[in-house]
Parts: C-alpha cells; structure tokens; sequence
C-alpha cells in the first residue's frame, strides 16, 4: 500500500512513547493531564487578561499575548496524543497526521525561538531609547514584527516538511519518540537523509544561533544602560522587567539547542525525549507562570478583573 508521499510504502506509524512500562502509565498521564491544564488555563488566562485590561495595551504585553498563543498551539499540537498514548494500547499515526503533527510543531517552535527575540528587542529599544519607544515599537511595528516571525515559522516548517516528501520509509515504522519529530523521523528512512540534514542543520543554526545572537546583543546594551542608573530603585525596576524573559530564553534555547545543534549520531534517545518534554511541555506551561508570577502589572490587572467580577 503507498502512502500519503510517492515514495513512501509505510502507510502509518507507532510511536514508542515517553517510557514502555505498564506500572508508569497512569501516573504519568495525569502528570501531564494536569501540566496540560495548568498550560491551556495559564495561556489562554494571559491572552484573556491583556485583551480586557486597558492598561496591558503596550508593545510588550501585546508581544507575551502572542508568546502565550504561540505556546498554547504548541503544547495542543504534542500534548493530546500523548496522553492517548498513556492509556491506550493503539499508538498509531496515520503517516498523513503525522506530517501534519510535524509541520504545525515546527511552525509554533521556529516561531518562539524569533518571537522571544522580537521581545528582547523590545526590551532593549524601552530600556535604552525610552523617549524613542512609542515610535520604533509602533502599533504598525509590533504588527510586522510578529506577522514576520509566524512568515519565519511557515517558511522553516515548509522546508522541513517539503525535504520529508524525499525520504522513503519502507522498512520501520517504530518512532521511537512521543511524537512525529524530526530527527526520530529521519531515523527510519531507507534512502539517503543528506539533504535534510543540511537542511535541519542550516534552519537550526538560523532559527537558534541568529535569535540568540540578537537577544545577547540586546541585553548586553540593556545591562550597560541598567549600570548607568545611579538609583538601586531605578535598577531593581529596570532588570524586573528583563528577569522573566531572560528565565524563558534560558529554558527553551536551552533545551532545543540540546537537540538541533549537535551532530545526530550524538543523540541517544532518551536525552532527545527528556529535553524534547522541557521545551514541548514544561516551557508552554512555564512561560504564563514566569510573566504572571514575577509582574506587578500583571498581578494588578489580575486583582481588578477579580475585583470587577466580585461587585458583578
């Protein structure tokens, strides 16, 4: 039987999972059915509470909005058939969903990656060239800026997914991951991967390295301009606001750079599937918590909407 692809005879494929054993399975599906909840709620919360408080109406809170959309899709495309698998015996995915799984993970992904870049830089332009911020972080600005990091997010995601339709599978169709990702997928072809590695290895040096350079660059400006203040209050204000975007660079770049930039035979499965659930399950959720927890305003704007709905 062929498949979705010419060249592919696997009509469908089995995914391995997080872990095989019987006595781990119901344990860890509420684990994640629960991190899935506090995910949804704490990112939908966000996007919810920027769009009702007037006062959220900035450049940056527009920005986390679309952070918290970001990492709501992300963790809706992996989460759900993750925890079907934990109780269900059928670990199925038809080679179409699976495709499908592939390209929208690998667009929110790529779009995260830019997206916390675009946010650096807009902490970069607030804390070093205040009296200029209400122009270069435009409502037009921040609009562009965020319809080209979903542009950036498409076009990897299409590259990727288009290099896939090359590969023939043939032979295994054991994925030994918990979902359709990339480099686990390319590990069951029976032609040559050469192209779609220089492929991964070109998106990912761009999609990682060129993010990070501009989020380094940016706070280093940022760090210089802190240390200028002469007032401890002035500092403590200006490096709050930095704080909790620095936590969320470190946590996904962290763990996907783990990933994408080291040579593929110096993967072993298990360190793939433990930094893939940091930056595809724990990050999503982490993100909301970070910006909520560590933000007055936010905080502020929580306490009204409460406060509004009590004399309601």
């Amino acid at each position: 039987m062929m498949g979705w692809g010419n060249n592919s005879q696997v009509t469908e494929f089995l995914l391995t999972g997080l872990t095989d054993r019987p006595e781990l399975q119901l344990p860890l599906f509420f684990l994640f059915l629960g991190i899935y909840v506090v995910t949804v709620v704490g990112n939908l919360g966000m996007i919810i509470l920027i769009g009702l408080s007037s006062h959220l109406h900035t450049p940056m809170y527009y920005l986390l909005s679309s952070l918290s959309f970001i990492d709501l899709c992300h963790a809706t495309i992996i989460t759900p058939k993750m925890l079907v698998k934990f109780v269900s015996e059928n670990n199925l995915i038809s080679y179409s969903e699976c495709i499908a799984q592939l390209y929208f993970f690998l667009i929110f992904a790529i779009a995260e990656c830019h997206m916390l870049a675009v946010m650096a830089y807009d902490r970069y332009v607030a804390i070093c060239s205040p009296l200029l911020y209400n122009i270069t972080m435009s409502h037009q600005a921040c609009f562009w800026l965020v319809g080209g990091v979903y542009m950036l997010g498409l076009v990897g995601a299409t590259a990727h997914t288009g290099c896939i339709y090359r590969v023939i599978f043939c032979k295994n169709n054991l994925i030994h991951h918990y979902f359709c990702e990339l480099l686990s997928l390319l590990k069951l072809s029976c032609s040559s991967t050469y192209v779609n590695e220089v492929v991964i290895l070109c998106f990912s040096a761009f999609n990682i390295l060129i993010p990070s350079i501009t989020i380094l660059s940016s706070y280093i400006c940022i760090i210089t301009s802190i240390l200028r203040i002469r007032s401890p209050e002035g500092r403590s204000k200006a490096f709050s606001t930095c704080s909790s975007h620095i936590a969320a660079v470190a946590f996904f770049y962290g763990s996907a750079a783990f990933i994408y930039l080291q040579p593929s035979a110096g993967n072993s499965m298990d360190q793939d599937k433990v930094s893939s659930v940091f930056y595809t399950i724990f990050v999503p959720m982490l993100n909301p918590l970070i910006y909520s927890l560590r933000n007055k305003d936010v905080k502020v704007a929580m306490r009204k909407i409460l406060e509004r709905r009590k004399l309601i």
